[in-house]
C-alpha cells in the first residue's frame, strides 16, 4: 500500500469513530435524563475506574493499553461535561450561596489595614474607598482577618502580589482558613521614597530603616552608600520610627504617601530598581457577595494525589471556554508532598459556563472553595 491508501483508511476510520462518538453522546444524554429524574450525581467515580480497566484489558500490547486508558478518560469527561450542561438547562445545578449586588455597601463601614498609617495598605484603601473612609490598622495579616470575621471591621484590605516578589503567600492560607470572600482588588504602582526629617541631606545618612522586601528592592540604590541598614517589619514603621526619632542621620524608604503621613523630607524619589513594580491588593469581607458586573473569579480546590487529576480538573475551563488567568499552588499542612491549588479566571457567578464549571469542579475536586468574585 502507499501512504495515500493507507490514508484513506485511517479516514475511513475516523468516520467511524465519529459516528460511534456520537451515539455513545446520545446514551449519556439518556443517563443524565435518568440522573435528573432520580437526583443522582453526575461523577461515580467507581463506574468509572471499573470501566477504564476493562477497556485497558481488551488491548494488546502496553502502548495501546496507555492510549486506550487515556483515550476513555477524555471520553468519559465530555460525558460528564455533557450532563453538567444538561443539568443547568434543566435548572438542576442549584443556586450558589452568593448574593449579587449592584454596589458595595460602604456606608458607615469600618475597614482594616495591616500595618502601620501610611502604610501601601492605606493607600490602596484610600483609592478603592475614598478618603473619608473610617478605618483603623492591625499588626499583622491574621488580625486583619480576623477583624472581618468577628464582626469589628466590614471589609479588610491585603496584598496578595507583587509584579516582582510575586505571591503573598500567607494571605493565600488565609483566604482558605477563614471564611471570608474577595469583593474587589486594587492594584497600587511601588515607588519606595528615601524619606528623612525635615531639613535632612542625603550625606547626612548613616542608618536606613525599610522592610526586608523594600531593601532588596533598592538594593542598586544603596550600594552606592555605607549606611547600616536596619530591617523593619513595615516600611511605615520605619517612616513612624524616623519621624518620633528626630535624627538626621536616618531615613526610611516607603512611600510618597508615607511620607506625608509622617512630615518627612523625600530625599530622593523612585530608589528601587524596577520603575514597573506594583502591588495587587484584594478587598475582603465576610459576607457572601458579588457585584453583578464581576469579571474575575478566585477558587482554590485539592485533588488525589496522581497522574492526570490536574489536566482532568482543568478541562473543565477549556470545555466551558472560560480564561484561567492564574495558578499558584500551597502545600497542604500536615500532608507532606500534597497541594491546595489556587485558579483566577474570567466570569461572573451568574454565568451559565461558570455555573457548568464549578458544578464540575465541586464534584470532581477535594475540598473546593469559591474565594470571591470581584
Amino acid at each position: 500500500m502507499d501512504l495515500g491508501e493507507l490514508r484513506n483508511q485511517i479516514d475511513e476510520i475516523d468516520s467511524e469513530i465519529v459516528s460511534l462518538y456520537e451515539k455513545r453522546m446520545d446514551v449519556c444524554g439518556k443517563v443524565a435524563e435518568y440522573k435528573i429524574e432520580n437526583g443522582k450525581k453526575v461523577f461515580d467515580r467507581v463506574r468509572e475506574e471499573e470501566k477504564i480497566r476493562a477497556v485497558k484489558a481488551m488491548t494488546h500490547n502496553d502502548f495501546n493499553r496507555h492510549g486506550v486508558g487515556e483515550l476513555f478518560e477524555q471520553i468519559m469527561s465530555m460525558s460528564r461535561k455533557l450532563q453538567y450542561r444538561m443539568l443547568s438547562e434543566q435548572g438542576a445545578l442549584g443556586k450558589l450561596p452568593f448574593i449579587g449586588m449592584k454596589k458595595l455597601d460602604t456606608k458607615q463601614a469600618r475597614v482594616v489595614f495591616q500595618g502601620a498609617e501610611g502604610a501601601y495598605s492605606q493607600a490602596a484603601m484610600a483609592q478603592y474607598f475614598g478618603d473619608k473612609i473610617e478605618s483603623f490598622h492591625v499588626d499583622t495579616f491574621r488580625d486583619a482577618m480576623s477583624a472581618i470575621d468577628e464582626g469589628s471591621a466590614d471589609f479588610a484590605v491585603l496584598p496578595i502580589e507583587n509584579s516582582t516578589a510575586g505571591i503573598v503567600s500567607e494571605i493565600y492560607d488565609l483566604l482558605v482558613e477563614f471564611e471570608n470572600y474577595i469583593v474587589g482588588e486594587q492594584i497600587i504602582r511601588i515607588e519606595h521614597c528615601l524619606l528623612g526629617v525635615p531639613g535632612a541631606k542625603i550625606g547626612d545618612i548613616q542608618k536606613v530603616y525599610s522592610h526586608p522586601q523594600s531593601l532588596m528592592q533598592s538594593a542598586r540604590f544603596l550600594s552606592d552608600y555605607s549606611w547600616q541598614q536596619i530591617s523593619m517589619k513595615n516600611n511605615a514603621f520605619a517612616a513612624q520610627k524616623v519621624m518620633e526619632d528626630k535624627d538626621p542621620t536616618q531615613a526610611a524608604i516607603a512611600s510618597e504617601y508615607a511620607g506625608q503621613i509622617y512630615g518627612l523630607d523625600i530625599l530622593k524619589k523612585g530608589v528601587n530598581q524596577s520603575s514597573t513594580n506594583s502591588t495587587r491588593f484584594i478587598i475582603v469581607t465576610n459576607q457572601k457577595v458579588f457585584l453583578e458586573d464581576a469579571q474575575k473569579i478566585s477558587i482554590c480546590f485539592e485533588i488525589r494525589h496522581e497522574s492526570g487529576s490536574l489536566y482532568r480538573i482543568l478541562s473543565h475551563f477549556i470545555y466551558n471556554d472560560l480564561n484561567m488567568t492564574k495558578i499558584e499552588s500551597r502545600p497542604i499542612e500536615g500532608r507532606n508532598w500534597e497541594y491546595r491549588f489556587f485558579v483566577d479566571f474570567e466570569g461572573n457567578l451568574a454565568d451559565s459556563a461558570v455555573k457548568n464549571a464549578l458544578r464540575g469542579l465541586r464534584e470532581e475536586a477535594a475540598n473546593m472553595k469559591i474565594l470571591g468574585n470581584y
